[in-house]
């Protein structure tokens, strides 16, 4: 794990030439947030507006065995914001992401490897968010995640993810 400081930003990722690279995202995302390069991510693809990610559940175990909360809360709220920057970068914004308030609904034991599947809460909310950040340069977007342990839905989660205004060079 590589060692941070706490109050420096780490730099951010350039902004992609052609088709972003999700494994050069996620060398960076390790480096960016510690943390990331821990919770057990075997697998980070896109499918059709979804991001999905593969995890190792022995990488999460808790006393009992299983998931344990906090690493699944953690995963959660943490694919909103990989979900949110990853969809910012094709559209030229470089903007900071933020996580303003996140629940979970844990509905089964994490007993296996596991999926985390995370997308817009509401079927325009993507161009909702286009239209805020091209006229206020700023926005927000409800994201949903789920954790599935095979054919078990594990996990219900949602966040309210905000783009932050480009900063003053």
């Amino acid at each position: 794990m590589s060692l941070r400081t706490p109050g420096t930003a780490y730099p951010p990722l350039a902004l992609p030439e052609g088709e972003d690279d999700l494994a050069a995202f996620q060398a960076w995302l390790h480096k960016a947030i510690p943390l990331a390069g821990e919770l057990g991510i075997t697998d980070m693809h896109w499918q059709d507006e979804r991001l999905v990610w593969a995890l190792a559940v022995a990488s999460n175990l808790n006393d009992k065995g299983t998931g344990f909360g906090g690493a699944l809360a953690a995963q959660t709220t943490l694919a909103g914001w990989c979900w949110l920057t990853l969809w910012l970068r094709p559209r030229r914004f470089a903007h900071s992401v933020v996580v303003a308030e996140s629940s979970q609904r844990f509905l089964a034991p994490v007993t296996g490897d596991y999926r985390l599947e995370c997308g817009p809460a509401e079927p325009h909310g993507t161009a909702s968010l286009s239209d805020y950040l091209r006229t206020r340069g700023k926005g927000r977007i409800i994201l949903t995640q789920t954790v599935d342990c095979g054919a078990t839905r594990c996990l219900e989660a949602s966040g309210r993810y905000v783009v932050l205004p480009a900063a003053n060079p």
